[in-house]
């Protein structure tokens, strides 16, 4: 179900600001962005599946702050990360 861990160290890479950076606002986004496209192919699957749907739903929400976030404080970054993960914005 999480994502395998390189994947995650590629994702961490790539956003990430310097070297071992996993708690960075645009870390963040991307992790949660990846997280919620396997979600959304697991609910074509599986569409009865509510409480995944849940937290799917909490996900989004958090990713959305985040967003909220990095556009009002570092509008150059969230232009990018917003690129980079393809995300309407």
């Amino acid at each position: 179900m999480s994502l395998v861990k390189e994947q995650k160290e590629e994702i961490i890479q790539k956003f990430g600001t310097h070297e071992g950076d996993t708690g960075s606002t645009s870390v963040q986004i991307a992790l949660l962005t990846e997280r919620i496209k396997y979600l959304t192919e697991h609910f074509k699957e599986h569409p009865k599946d509510f409480h995944s749907r849940r937290g799917l739903l909490k996900l989004v929400g958090r990713r959305r702050k985040l967003l909220k976030y990095l556009k009002n404080y570092k509008f150059d970054e969230y232009k990018k990360v917003v690129k980079e993960l393809g995300l309407k914005g």
